[in-house]
């Protein structure tokens, strides 16, 4: 079974971002982000392990597998959020709304499969 054009690409931009960290070329790296950089948030991986030893159908889960899947988790959050700021700056808003994130869901493609998850 082919792995989805999205889900490569997500997996290649946690390697690229990886790699940059392990590299020290990164500005979270350093310690601390440049001036006006936001450090996005991270997610704690034990509750990343929890969540994927929840699954049934998976039995071990390897550290680096969970940190990959707790980067990309972040990296998606980090796109909606971004793609449904556009919709609350179109409002003159600068706080996120549900509707901005419904908005996001139904203009952008690649969140189609979100569709009807906030009813």
């Amino acid at each position: 079974m082919a792995a989805a054009p999205e889900v490569l690409s997500a997996a290649a931009a946690v390697a690229a971002s990886t790699s940059a960290v392990e590299a020290g070329t990164d500005e979270a790296a350093a310690g601390s982000p440049a001036p006006g950089v936001l450090r996005p948030a991270r997610l704690p991986l034990t509750r990343v392990k929890a969540l994927v030893k929840a699954d049934p159908d998976v039995s071990l889960a390897s550290q680096e597998a969970v940190f990959v899947l707790a980067r990309a988790a972040e990296l998606f959050v980090e796109t909606i959020a971004k793609d449904a700021y556009v919709y609350a700056q179109q409002g003159k808003r600068k706080t996120l709304q549900r509707k901005d994130l419904d908005n996001a869901i139904e203009a952008i493609d690649e969140f189609a499969f979100l569709e009807g998850t906030l009813d």
